[in-house]
Protein backbone atom coordinates (compact mmCIF):
# COMPACT_ATOMS: atom_id res chain seq x y z
CA UNK A 1 0.00 0.00 0.00
CA UNK A 2 1.84 3.38 -1.31
CA UNK A 3 1.53 5.75 1.58
CA UNK A 4 -0.21 8.42 -0.37
CA UNK A 5 -3.00 6.22 -1.52
CA UNK A 6 -4.67 4.98 1.82
CA UNK A 7 -2.81 7.08 4.59
CA UNK A 8 -3.02 3.35 6.60
CA UNK A 9 0.12 2.98 7.60
CA UNK A 10 1.57 6.43 6.94
CA UNK A 11 5.07 7.45 7.75
CA UNK A 12 6.24 3.78 7.90
CA UNK A 13 8.89 3.76 5.35
CA UNK A 14 10.06 6.93 6.66
CA UNK A 15 10.78 5.84 10.08
CA UNK A 16 11.73 2.83 9.25
CA UNK A 17 14.70 4.38 6.77
CA UNK A 18 14.98 6.71 10.02
CA UNK A 19 15.90 3.31 12.14
CA UNK A 20 18.16 1.97 9.86
CA UNK A 21 19.90 4.86 9.35
CA UNK A 22 19.98 5.32 14.01
CA UNK A 23 21.41 1.00 13.87
CA UNK A 24 24.39 2.02 11.28
CA UNK A 25 25.65 5.17 13.70
CA UNK A 26 25.71 2.77 16.26
CA UNK A 27 27.09 -0.04 14.80
CA UNK A 28 29.11 1.12 11.63
CA UNK A 29 32.44 -0.01 13.50
CA UNK A 30 31.06 -3.64 12.48
CA UNK A 31 31.94 -4.30 8.79
CA UNK A 32 29.54 -7.43 8.53
CA UNK A 33 27.10 -5.49 10.05
CA UNK A 34 27.08 -2.70 8.50
CA UNK A 35 27.06 -4.47 5.19
CA UNK A 36 23.57 -5.59 6.31
CA UNK A 37 22.25 -2.35 7.52
CA UNK A 38 23.63 -0.88 4.34
CA UNK A 39 21.16 -3.66 2.10
CA UNK A 40 18.14 -2.97 4.75
CA UNK A 41 18.58 1.15 3.15
CA UNK A 42 18.52 -0.10 -0.13
CA UNK A 43 15.74 -2.93 -0.28
CA UNK A 44 13.20 -0.01 0.61
CA UNK A 45 13.69 1.70 -2.37
CA UNK A 46 14.51 -1.23 -4.65
CA UNK A 47 11.53 -2.83 -6.33
CA UNK A 48 9.26 -5.44 -4.80
CA UNK A 49 10.69 -8.77 -4.59
CA UNK A 50 8.55 -11.42 -5.42
CA UNK A 51 9.17 -15.38 -5.63
CA UNK A 52 7.71 -18.37 -7.51
CA UNK A 53 8.32 -21.47 -5.71
CA UNK A 54 6.71 -24.89 -5.90
CA UNK A 55 7.19 -28.22 -6.72
CA UNK A 56 9.23 -29.56 -10.01
CA UNK A 57 7.16 -29.35 -13.11
CA UNK A 58 4.88 -27.03 -11.45
CA UNK A 59 4.83 -24.15 -13.78
CA UNK A 60 7.25 -21.24 -12.54
CA UNK A 61 8.87 -20.12 -15.53
CA UNK A 62 5.93 -20.60 -17.85
CA UNK A 63 4.17 -18.31 -15.46
CA UNK A 64 6.97 -15.93 -15.11
CA UNK A 65 7.10 -15.71 -18.51
CA UNK A 66 3.11 -14.80 -18.76
CA UNK A 67 3.89 -12.31 -16.41
CA UNK A 68 6.54 -10.21 -17.89
CA UNK A 69 4.92 -10.83 -21.84
CA UNK A 70 8.04 -11.86 -23.18
CA UNK A 71 9.99 -15.31 -23.69
CA UNK A 72 13.00 -14.75 -20.98
CA UNK A 73 12.64 -17.84 -18.94
CA UNK A 74 14.19 -20.91 -20.25
CA UNK A 75 11.10 -23.59 -19.67
CA UNK A 76 12.83 -26.92 -20.99
CA UNK A 77 14.32 -29.02 -18.18
CA UNK A 78 18.13 -27.39 -18.46
CA UNK A 79 20.36 -27.07 -15.55
CA UNK A 80 19.51 -23.28 -15.47
CA UNK A 81 15.86 -24.44 -14.37
CA UNK A 82 18.26 -26.16 -11.53
CA UNK A 83 19.25 -22.91 -10.07
CA UNK A 84 17.80 -20.01 -8.47
CA UNK A 85 17.30 -17.27 -11.28
CA UNK A 86 16.76 -13.18 -10.39
CA UNK A 87 14.76 -11.38 -12.80
CA UNK A 88 15.16 -7.57 -12.60
CA UNK A 89 14.77 -4.65 -14.94
CA UNK A 90 17.48 -3.74 -16.85
CA UNK A 91 18.79 -1.01 -20.03
CA UNK A 92 19.59 -4.37 -22.09
CA UNK A 93 19.24 -7.90 -22.22
CA UNK A 94 22.20 -9.76 -19.64
CA UNK A 95 22.54 -13.12 -18.21
CA UNK A 96 25.24 -13.59 -15.20
CA UNK A 97 25.92 -16.43 -13.51
CA UNK A 98 27.88 -15.85 -9.87
CA UNK A 99 29.55 -18.83 -7.84
CA UNK A 100 29.47 -18.81 -4.35
CA UNK A 101 32.54 -17.17 -3.95
CA UNK A 102 31.59 -14.20 -6.14
CA UNK A 103 33.22 -14.68 -8.99
CA UNK A 104 31.16 -14.19 -12.20
CA UNK A 105 30.61 -15.24 -15.52
CA UNK A 106 28.37 -13.79 -18.40
CA UNK A 107 26.16 -16.10 -19.83
CA UNK A 108 25.29 -16.79 -23.67
CA UNK A 109 21.61 -17.00 -24.45
CA UNK A 110 20.36 -19.32 -27.16
CA UNK A 111 16.90 -19.06 -29.23
CA UNK A 112 15.34 -21.77 -30.76
CA UNK A 113 13.25 -21.58 -33.51
CA UNK A 114 10.33 -23.45 -34.22
CA UNK A 115 8.65 -23.85 -37.53
CA UNK A 116 7.72 -21.14 -40.36
CA UNK A 117 9.59 -18.93 -37.81
CA UNK A 118 7.65 -18.75 -35.15
CA UNK A 119 8.79 -18.96 -31.84
CA UNK A 120 9.65 -22.69 -30.21
CA UNK A 121 7.90 -24.30 -27.96
CA UNK A 122 11.12 -23.89 -25.51
CA UNK A 123 12.26 -20.47 -27.36
CA UNK A 124 14.99 -19.69 -24.92
CA UNK A 125 17.77 -21.13 -23.15
CA UNK A 126 21.09 -20.04 -21.08
CA UNK A 127 24.09 -21.92 -22.08
CA UNK A 128 25.84 -22.52 -19.37
CA UNK A 129 28.32 -24.95 -21.18
CA UNK A 130 31.92 -22.90 -21.86
CA UNK A 131 31.63 -19.84 -18.91
CA UNK A 132 34.83 -17.87 -18.46
CA UNK A 133 34.67 -17.21 -14.95
CA UNK A 134 36.27 -13.93 -13.72
CA UNK A 135 37.86 -12.55 -10.78
CA UNK A 136 35.85 -11.12 -7.34
CA UNK A 137 36.91 -14.94 -5.53
CA UNK A 138 39.26 -14.73 -2.98
CA UNK A 139 42.88 -14.88 -3.71
CA UNK A 140 42.94 -12.48 -6.57
CA UNK A 141 44.41 -8.86 -6.48
CA UNK A 142 41.32 -6.19 -5.45
CA UNK A 143 40.08 -4.67 -8.78
CA UNK A 144 41.31 -7.57 -10.84
CA UNK A 145 39.28 -8.68 -13.46
CA UNK A 146 41.67 -11.96 -14.83
CA UNK A 147 40.10 -15.20 -15.36
CA UNK A 148 39.29 -17.85 -12.55
CA UNK A 149 39.50 -21.42 -12.67
CA UNK A 150 36.03 -22.75 -13.47
CA UNK A 151 33.17 -22.71 -10.78
CA UNK A 152 29.59 -24.10 -9.67
CA UNK A 153 27.32 -21.89 -10.43
CA UNK A 154 25.25 -20.51 -7.84
CA UNK A 155 22.64 -18.43 -8.94
CA UNK A 156 21.92 -16.52 -12.06
CA UNK A 157 20.95 -12.83 -12.19
CA UNK A 158 18.89 -11.75 -15.70
CA UNK A 159 18.77 -8.14 -16.68
CA UNK A 160 15.90 -7.55 -19.24
CA UNK A 161 14.07 -4.11 -20.78
CA UNK A 162 10.48 -4.82 -18.95
CA UNK A 163 8.12 -2.51 -17.47
CA UNK A 164 6.52 -5.05 -15.49
CA UNK A 165 10.19 -6.15 -14.30
CA UNK A 166 11.06 -1.94 -13.43
CA UNK A 167 8.26 -2.51 -10.60
CA UNK A 168 8.47 -6.19 -9.39
CA UNK A 169 11.88 -8.09 -9.19
CA UNK A 170 10.78 -11.76 -9.50
CA UNK A 171 12.55 -14.87 -7.90
CA UNK A 172 12.28 -18.26 -9.91
CA UNK A 173 13.22 -20.78 -7.96
CA UNK A 174 13.98 -25.17 -8.19
CA UNK A 175 11.06 -27.15 -7.51
CA UNK A 176 11.29 -28.28 -3.72
CA UNK A 177 10.27 -32.11 -4.41
CA UNK A 178 13.16 -32.61 -6.86
CA UNK A 179 14.88 -35.51 -7.27
CA UNK A 180 18.17 -33.95 -6.60
CA UNK A 181 18.03 -33.02 -2.67
CA UNK A 182 20.59 -30.23 -3.67
CA UNK A 183 18.62 -28.53 -6.13
CA UNK A 184 15.96 -28.46 -4.02
CA UNK A 185 17.62 -27.00 -0.76
CA UNK A 186 18.47 -23.89 -3.10
CA UNK A 187 14.83 -23.12 -2.71
CA UNK A 188 14.73 -24.21 1.01
CA UNK A 189 17.87 -22.02 1.96
CA UNK A 190 16.73 -19.14 0.05
CA UNK A 191 12.87 -19.09 1.46
CA UNK A 192 13.33 -20.71 4.86
CA UNK A 193 16.28 -20.11 5.82
CA UNK A 194 17.39 -21.31 9.62
CA UNK A 195 19.54 -20.36 12.24
CA UNK A 196 22.63 -17.91 11.31
CA UNK A 197 22.58 -16.68 7.87
CA UNK A 198 21.31 -13.53 5.80
CA UNK A 199 19.10 -11.29 8.30
CA UNK A 200 17.35 -9.88 5.30
CA UNK A 201 14.41 -11.57 3.70
CA UNK A 202 15.48 -12.41 0.53
CA UNK A 203 11.75 -12.41 -1.05
CA UNK A 204 8.83 -9.63 0.29
CA UNK A 205 5.89 -11.84 -1.09
CA UNK A 206 5.87 -15.50 -2.36
CA UNK A 207 3.79 -16.66 -5.30
CA UNK A 208 3.38 -20.46 -4.62
CA UNK A 209 2.15 -22.90 -7.96
CA UNK A 210 0.13 -25.70 -6.62
CA UNK A 211 -0.66 -28.65 -9.58
CA UNK A 212 -2.42 -30.12 -6.37
CA UNK A 213 -2.40 -30.04 -2.66
CA UNK A 214 -0.43 -32.48 -0.96
CA UNK A 215 1.79 -32.37 2.91
CA UNK A 216 5.04 -31.20 1.04
CA UNK A 217 3.05 -28.29 -0.26
CA UNK A 218 1.23 -27.68 3.06
CA UNK A 219 5.15 -28.38 4.90
CA UNK A 220 6.99 -25.71 2.53
CA UNK A 221 3.93 -23.07 3.22
CA UNK A 222 4.03 -23.74 7.12
CA UNK A 223 8.15 -23.39 7.07
CA UNK A 224 8.24 -20.03 4.95
CA UNK A 225 9.01 -18.20 8.02
CA UNK A 226 5.64 -18.70 10.17
CA UNK A 227 3.73 -17.98 7.02
CA UNK A 228 1.37 -15.00 6.79
CA UNK A 229 0.02 -15.73 10.26
CA UNK A 230 3.85 -16.17 11.60
CA UNK A 231 5.00 -14.09 14.98
CA UNK A 232 7.06 -11.09 13.38
CA UNK A 233 8.25 -10.03 16.13
CA UNK A 234 10.34 -12.65 16.95
CA UNK A 235 14.08 -11.66 16.09
CA UNK A 236 16.17 -14.50 17.36
CA UNK A 237 13.91 -16.41 14.32
CA UNK A 238 13.65 -16.49 10.45
CA UNK A 239 10.26 -14.52 9.73
CA UNK A 240 9.48 -14.64 6.27
CA UNK A 241 7.39 -12.97 3.50
CA UNK A 242 4.52 -11.30 4.81
CA UNK A 243 2.31 -11.97 1.56
CA UNK A 244 1.94 -15.16 0.17
CA UNK A 245 -0.99 -16.35 -2.95
CA UNK A 246 -1.47 -19.21 -4.19
CA UNK A 247 -2.06 -19.93 -7.61
CA UNK A 248 -3.20 -23.78 -8.81
CA UNK A 249 -1.23 -23.82 -11.97
CA UNK A 250 -1.67 -25.53 -15.32
CA UNK A 251 -5.10 -25.40 -14.63
CA UNK A 252 -5.85 -26.36 -18.33
CA UNK A 253 -4.78 -29.94 -17.40
CA UNK A 254 -6.84 -30.21 -14.59
CA UNK A 255 -9.99 -30.49 -17.06
CA UNK A 256 -7.94 -32.79 -18.87
CA UNK A 257 -7.98 -30.12 -21.49
CA UNK A 258 -11.48 -30.22 -22.25
CA UNK A 259 -13.06 -26.45 -23.12
CA UNK A 260 -14.73 -26.22 -19.96
CA UNK A 261 -11.19 -27.18 -18.11
CA UNK A 262 -10.75 -23.60 -16.27
CA UNK A 263 -14.61 -24.05 -14.62
CA UNK A 264 -13.17 -27.51 -13.17
CA UNK A 265 -9.57 -25.44 -12.17
CA UNK A 266 -11.72 -23.09 -10.19
CA UNK A 267 -13.41 -25.63 -8.23
CA UNK A 268 -10.55 -27.32 -7.23
CA UNK A 269 -8.76 -23.59 -6.62
CA UNK A 270 -11.63 -23.21 -4.28
CA UNK A 271 -11.10 -26.15 -2.32
CA UNK A 272 -7.23 -25.14 -2.04
CA UNK A 273 -8.51 -21.97 -1.11
CA UNK A 274 -10.57 -23.55 1.78
CA UNK A 275 -8.15 -25.60 3.15
CA UNK A 276 -5.01 -23.32 2.28
CA UNK A 277 -7.23 -19.87 3.62
CA UNK A 278 -8.70 -21.64 6.43
CA UNK A 279 -5.03 -21.95 8.47
CA UNK A 280 -3.68 -18.77 7.06
CA UNK A 281 -0.87 -20.56 4.61
CA UNK A 282 -2.31 -18.41 1.46
CA UNK A 283 -4.39 -14.94 1.59
CA UNK A 284 -6.01 -16.06 -1.90
CA UNK A 285 -5.55 -18.99 -4.33
CA UNK A 286 -5.92 -18.02 -8.15
CA UNK A 287 -6.32 -21.07 -10.97
CA UNK A 288 -4.18 -20.09 -13.84
CA UNK A 289 -3.47 -21.98 -17.43
CA UNK A 290 0.75 -20.50 -17.70
CA UNK A 291 1.29 -21.96 -21.02
CA UNK A 292 -2.20 -20.49 -22.70
CA UNK A 293 -1.51 -17.26 -20.99
CA UNK A 294 1.82 -17.01 -22.08
CA UNK A 295 1.14 -18.08 -25.31
CA UNK A 296 -1.72 -15.72 -26.22
CA UNK A 297 0.70 -12.59 -24.99
CA UNK A 298 3.03 -13.36 -27.46
CA UNK A 299 0.66 -14.88 -30.17
CA UNK A 300 1.56 -14.52 -34.05
CA UNK A 301 -0.30 -13.26 -36.39
CA UNK A 302 0.59 -16.77 -38.90
CA UNK A 303 -0.68 -19.13 -35.35
CA UNK A 304 -3.70 -16.44 -35.94
CA UNK A 305 -4.24 -17.54 -39.42
CA UNK A 306 -3.88 -21.37 -38.58
CA UNK A 307 -6.41 -21.34 -35.92
CA UNK A 308 -9.13 -19.64 -38.37
CA UNK A 309 -8.15 -22.49 -41.05
CA UNK A 310 -9.02 -24.69 -38.02
CA UNK A 311 -12.21 -22.97 -37.20
CA UNK A 312 -13.26 -23.96 -40.75
CA UNK A 313 -13.08 -27.53 -40.31
CA UNK A 314 -16.42 -29.57 -39.78
CA UNK A 315 -16.53 -29.63 -35.43
CA UNK A 316 -16.51 -33.41 -35.56
CA UNK A 317 -13.67 -34.09 -37.45
CA UNK A 318 -11.35 -31.31 -35.15
CA UNK A 319 -12.70 -33.09 -32.74
CA UNK A 320 -11.44 -36.34 -33.51
CA UNK A 321 -8.30 -34.90 -34.53
CA UNK A 322 -7.95 -33.46 -31.25
CA UNK A 323 -8.23 -36.67 -29.19
CA UNK A 324 -4.58 -36.25 -28.44
CA UNK A 325 -1.30 -33.93 -29.53
CA UNK A 326 0.50 -36.71 -31.35
CA UNK A 327 -2.34 -37.06 -33.57
CA UNK A 328 -3.14 -33.81 -34.24
CA UNK A 329 0.24 -33.50 -35.52
CA UNK A 330 0.46 -36.69 -37.28
CA UNK A 331 1.24 -35.64 -41.03
CA UNK A 332 -0.87 -38.17 -42.08
CA UNK A 333 -4.17 -36.20 -41.10
CA UNK A 334 -5.67 -34.71 -43.81
CA UNK A 335 -6.33 -31.30 -42.08
CA UNK A 336 -5.98 -27.67 -44.30
CA UNK A 337 -3.03 -26.98 -41.69
CA UNK A 338 0.30 -28.55 -42.27
CA UNK A 339 1.76 -30.74 -39.68
CA UNK A 340 4.62 -29.05 -38.69
CA UNK A 341 2.59 -25.69 -37.92
CA UNK A 342 -0.15 -28.06 -35.64
CA UNK A 343 2.89 -29.30 -33.50
CA UNK A 344 4.03 -26.05 -33.01
CA UNK A 345 0.48 -24.86 -31.93
CA UNK A 346 0.18 -28.43 -29.85
CA UNK A 347 3.16 -27.45 -27.86
CA UNK A 348 2.97 -23.63 -27.72
CA UNK A 349 -0.83 -23.40 -26.64
CA UNK A 350 -1.70 -27.36 -25.59
CA UNK A 351 -5.08 -29.12 -26.49
CA UNK A 352 -7.12 -27.07 -24.41
CA UNK A 353 -5.11 -23.61 -25.69
CA UNK A 354 -6.32 -25.05 -29.39
CA UNK A 355 -9.89 -25.97 -28.75
CA UNK A 356 -10.38 -22.71 -26.81
CA UNK A 357 -9.40 -20.48 -29.46
CA UNK A 358 -11.07 -22.05 -32.39
CA UNK A 359 -14.80 -21.95 -30.51
CA UNK A 360 -13.68 -18.11 -29.74
CA UNK A 361 -13.29 -17.63 -33.54
CA UNK A 362 -16.14 -19.59 -34.70
CA UNK A 363 -18.01 -17.04 -31.63
CA UNK A 364 -17.03 -14.45 -33.57
CA UNK A 365 -13.80 -13.29 -32.39
CA UNK A 366 -12.05 -11.59 -35.27
CA UNK A 367 -8.26 -10.30 -35.39
CA UNK A 368 -4.83 -11.81 -33.58
CA UNK A 369 -5.56 -9.06 -30.95
CA UNK A 370 -8.93 -9.36 -30.03
CA UNK A 371 -7.80 -12.87 -29.72
CA UNK A 372 -5.07 -13.10 -27.53
CA UNK A 373 -6.83 -10.46 -25.63
CA UNK A 374 -10.01 -13.35 -24.73
CA UNK A 375 -6.94 -16.04 -24.68
CA UNK A 376 -5.45 -14.07 -21.60
CA UNK A 377 -8.54 -13.25 -20.04
CA UNK A 378 -9.70 -16.96 -19.62
CA UNK A 379 -6.14 -18.25 -18.91
CA UNK A 380 -6.58 -16.62 -15.54
CA UNK A 381 -3.60 -14.39 -15.92
CA UNK A 382 -6.20 -11.08 -15.66
CA UNK A 383 -7.14 -12.47 -12.24
CA UNK A 384 -4.08 -13.05 -11.03
CA UNK A 385 -2.82 -9.51 -11.99
CA UNK A 386 -5.47 -8.18 -10.18
CA UNK A 387 -4.53 -10.09 -6.98
CA UNK A 388 -1.20 -9.09 -7.38
CA UNK A 389 -1.84 -5.51 -7.75
CA UNK A 390 -4.38 -5.41 -4.93
CA UNK A 391 -2.14 -7.85 -2.58
CA UNK A 392 1.53 -6.99 -3.71
CA UNK A 393 1.69 -3.68 -5.45
CA UNK A 394 -0.31 -1.28 -4.01
CA UNK A 395 1.03 -2.67 -0.19
CA UNK A 396 4.55 -2.34 -1.85
CA UNK A 397 6.10 -0.50 1.02
CA UNK A 398 4.51 -2.28 3.52
CA UNK A 399 5.72 -5.11 2.26
CA UNK A 400 9.11 -3.61 1.85
CA UNK A 401 9.42 -2.35 5.23
CA UNK A 402 8.42 -5.40 7.00
CA UNK A 403 11.39 -7.64 5.64
CA UNK A 404 13.64 -4.31 6.63
CA UNK A 405 12.48 -4.31 9.98
CA UNK A 406 12.17 -8.06 10.10
CA UNK A 407 16.13 -7.67 9.63
CA UNK A 408 16.91 -5.16 11.82
CA UNK A 409 15.42 -7.22 14.52
CA UNK A 410 17.22 -9.55 14.10
CA UNK A 411 20.56 -7.60 13.61
CA UNK A 412 19.47 -5.95 16.60
CA UNK A 413 19.47 -9.26 18.74
CA UNK A 414 22.18 -10.59 17.61
CA UNK A 415 24.31 -7.32 18.28
CA UNK A 416 24.00 -6.26 21.93
CA UNK A 417 25.88 -4.12 23.82
CA UNK A 418 25.37 -0.73 22.22
CA UNK A 419 23.46 2.38 21.67
CA UNK A 420 21.40 0.25 19.00
CA UNK A 421 19.81 -1.70 21.86
CA UNK A 422 17.20 1.01 22.38
CA UNK A 423 16.15 1.12 18.79
CA UNK A 424 14.80 -2.62 19.64
CA UNK A 425 11.92 -2.14 21.43
CA UNK A 426 10.54 0.30 18.87
CA UNK A 427 11.38 -2.15 15.92
CA UNK A 428 9.30 -4.77 17.35
CA UNK A 429 6.43 -2.57 18.23
CA UNK A 430 6.27 -1.56 14.42
CA UNK A 431 6.32 -4.93 13.60
CA UNK A 432 3.60 -5.97 16.05
CA UNK A 433 1.30 -2.66 15.67
CA UNK A 434 1.59 -1.39 12.42
CA UNK A 435 -1.92 -1.43 11.11
CA UNK A 436 -0.84 -2.23 7.28
CA UNK A 437 0.41 -5.41 8.87
CA UNK A 438 -2.16 -6.34 10.99
CA UNK A 439 -4.60 -6.12 7.71
CA UNK A 440 -2.89 -8.59 6.18
CA UNK A 441 -2.84 -10.70 8.70
CA UNK A 442 -6.42 -10.23 8.91
CA UNK A 443 -7.19 -10.66 5.15
CA UNK A 444 -5.34 -14.14 5.42
CA UNK A 445 -7.48 -15.12 8.42
CA UNK A 446 -10.63 -14.12 7.65
CA UNK A 447 -11.98 -17.51 6.94
CA UNK A 448 -10.02 -19.07 9.97
CA UNK A 449 -11.52 -16.86 12.20
CA UNK A 450 -15.27 -17.92 11.18
CA UNK A 451 -16.78 -14.43 12.05
CA UNK A 452 -20.20 -14.46 12.88
CA UNK A 453 -21.39 -11.80 10.86
CA UNK A 454 -23.88 -11.27 7.89
CA UNK A 455 -22.39 -11.69 4.59
CA UNK A 456 -23.24 -8.13 3.55
CA UNK A 457 -21.04 -7.40 6.70
CA UNK A 458 -18.00 -9.66 5.79
CA UNK A 459 -18.01 -8.03 2.47
CA UNK A 460 -17.60 -4.75 3.90
CA UNK A 461 -15.22 -6.13 6.64
CA UNK A 462 -13.14 -7.29 3.36
CA UNK A 463 -13.35 -4.85 1.47
CA UNK A 464 -12.86 -1.81 4.57
CA UNK A 465 -9.19 -3.55 5.24
CA UNK A 466 -8.19 -3.41 2.06
CA UNK A 467 -9.16 -6.99 0.12
CA UNK A 468 -10.32 -4.82 -2.76
CA UNK A 469 -7.57 -2.47 -3.16
CA UNK A 470 -6.40 0.47 -0.70
CA UNK A 471 -7.39 3.45 -2.09
CA UNK A 472 -10.22 5.16 0.17
CA UNK A 473 -12.90 5.19 -2.24
CA UNK A 474 -12.37 0.97 -3.11
CA UNK A 475 -12.18 0.71 0.79
CA UNK A 476 -15.94 2.63 1.48
CA UNK A 477 -17.46 0.95 -1.24
CA UNK A 478 -17.94 3.71 -3.22
CA UNK A 479 -18.28 5.52 -7.08
CA UNK A 480 -14.91 6.80 -8.59
CA UNK A 481 -15.00 10.18 -7.82
CA UNK A 482 -17.70 11.23 -4.73
CA UNK A 483 -16.87 14.63 -2.92
CA UNK A 484 -15.40 14.17 0.37
CA UNK A 485 -18.39 15.27 1.94
CA UNK A 486 -19.41 12.00 1.53
CA UNK A 487 -16.37 10.03 1.61
CA UNK A 488 -16.20 11.40 5.48
CA UNK A 489 -19.62 10.63 5.94
CA UNK A 490 -19.55 7.06 5.20
CA UNK A 491 -15.62 6.33 6.97
CA UNK A 492 -17.01 8.01 10.33
CA UNK A 493 -19.82 5.87 9.78
CA UNK A 494 -17.69 2.95 9.18
CA UNK A 495 -15.66 4.33 12.50
CA UNK A 496 -18.88 4.13 15.08
CA UNK A 497 -20.63 0.74 13.38
CA UNK A 498 -17.11 -1.07 13.75
CA UNK A 499 -16.22 0.25 17.33
CA UNK A 500 -20.00 -0.57 18.56
CA UNK A 501 -19.58 -4.16 17.24
CA UNK A 502 -16.50 -4.65 19.45
CA UNK A 503 -17.82 -3.54 22.13
CA UNK A 504 -20.48 -5.91 22.61
CA UNK A 505 -20.95 -7.42 25.32
CA UNK A 506 -20.78 -11.43 23.48
CA UNK A 507 -17.76 -10.61 21.26
CA UNK A 508 -14.66 -12.80 21.85
CA UNK A 509 -11.09 -11.45 21.24
CA UNK A 510 -10.82 -12.97 17.54
CA UNK A 511 -14.13 -10.94 16.23
CA UNK A 512 -13.30 -7.91 18.62
CA UNK A 513 -10.01 -7.88 17.26
CA UNK A 514 -11.14 -8.16 13.64
CA UNK A 515 -13.80 -5.67 14.38
CA UNK A 516 -11.19 -2.71 16.01
CA UNK A 517 -8.67 -3.29 12.98
CA UNK A 518 -11.85 -2.41 10.59
CA UNK A 519 -12.13 0.91 12.88
CA UNK A 520 -9.07 1.52 12.67
CA UNK A 521 -8.86 1.33 8.72
CA UNK A 522 -11.49 3.48 8.73
CA UNK A 523 -10.05 6.02 11.14
CA UNK A 524 -6.84 6.15 8.77
CA UNK A 525 -9.67 7.34 5.84
CA UNK A 526 -10.69 10.35 7.81
CA UNK A 527 -7.14 11.31 8.77
CA UNK A 528 -6.27 11.38 4.96
CA UNK A 529 -9.61 13.14 4.29
CA UNK A 530 -9.71 15.73 6.71
CA UNK A 531 -11.03 19.15 5.18
CA UNK A 532 -8.31 20.87 4.81
CA UNK A 533 -8.13 24.61 6.55
CA UNK A 534 -10.30 27.89 5.23
CA UNK A 535 -7.45 30.24 6.63
CA UNK A 536 -4.31 29.93 6.35
CA UNK A 537 -3.29 30.29 9.74
CA UNK A 538 -5.41 29.24 13.18
CA UNK A 539 -7.02 31.88 15.11
CA UNK A 540 -5.89 32.42 18.40
CA UNK A 541 -8.48 33.64 20.71
CA UNK A 542 -6.80 34.87 23.80
CA UNK A 543 -7.52 33.74 27.47
CA UNK A 544 -10.41 34.77 29.54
Amino acid sequence: MRDDASGVGYGLVPETRGLVAAARRALGDRPWVRGQLEECARRLDEPLRVALAGQLKAGKSTLLNALVGQDIAPTDATECTRLVTWYRNGTAPRVTAYSADGARADVVVRRGRGTEGLPGAHGLTFDLSALRWNSAAPGNAPGSRGTVGPREVEQLAVEWPSAELAQTTIIDTPGISSLSRDVSARTQRLLTPGGPGPALPPADAVLYLLRRLDAADVDFLERIGAGPSGSSAAPQGFSGPLGVIGVVSRADEIGAGRIDALHSARDVAARFATELERTGLCQSVIPVAGLLAFAAATLRQREYDAFEALAAIPTDDLTAALLSADRFAHPDLPLAVPAELRAHLAARFGLFGIRLAVTLIRLGVRGAQALAAELTDRSGLDELRTVLDVQFAQRADELKAHSALTALARILAANPGSAADALLPRVRTLLADVHGFAELRLLAHLRSDELPLPPDDLTELHRLIGGTGVAPTLRLGLAAHPDLVTQREVAFAAVQKWRARARHPLADQSFATACLTAARSAEGLLDILREPPTTPFPVLRPGR
